[in-house]
């Protein structure tokens, strides 16, 4: 495994990206490509990400402003319990773009990424077992992009007449590239 995690600079090749809320305050975006392997034999690789919030004084301090990437990974905790008490939904693990919050048994699942030098420390991960709300929530977002379209005689002749244009010109094309080339 790669122990080093990219810092991604903002449009303007600032690497420390400073509070809109408050200029006392900042954060560097931290990114690292991660591959894992599922018990049921598939390699999946995935991209995490996380913020180094601090300072902006000590985060110039650290001198990271030339440098694109640091020592370390970028580890995921889930729990069941909130890591904000004074906002809970702060760090709802979600399903994708669905709206549907990942939950254990009617429980909602809390997921946070942080930033850490010590490449022993392992994800936490709390698997959900609401998969039916979220392919149920996949379905309909899928069906809404498809329009339906009125099927007829017609459409099918035409089709047929398509498929054998590609299928003509893909014929045409071999027979050019047979005779530019010589054995």
């Amino acid at each position: 495994m790669d122990n080093t995690v990219q810092i991604i600079p903002d449009e303007m090749g600032n690497v420390i990206r400073v509070s809109k809320n408050n200029a006392e305050f900042g954060h560097i975006r931290l990114q690292q490509e991660r591959v894992a392997f599922t018990n049921t034999g598939w390699v999946n690789r995935k991209t995490v990400s996380t913020l180094l919030h601090g300072k902006v004084e000590d985060l110039r301090e650290m001198g990271l402003h030339n440098a694109t990437t640091l020592p370390g990974k970028i580890v995921v905790t889930e729990s069941l319990e909130p890591f904000n008490a004074d906002d809970p939904d702060r760090d709802l693990k979600m399903a994708g773009s669905t709206g549907i919050v990942c939950c254990q048994d009617g429980q909602p699942i809390y997921r946070k990424t942080m930033y850490t030098t010590d490449t022993n420390l392992e994800d936490v991960l709390v698997a959900h077992n609401n998969g039916d709300d979220i392919r149920q929530a996949n379905t309909k977002a899928t069906e809404a992009k498809l329009v339906p379209q009125k099927q007829s005689e017609s459409t099918q002749v035409d089709l047929e007449d398509s498929i054998q244009e590609v299928q003509a010109e893909q014929a045409e094309e071999v027979e050019v590239e047979d005779s530019t080339f010589e054995l």
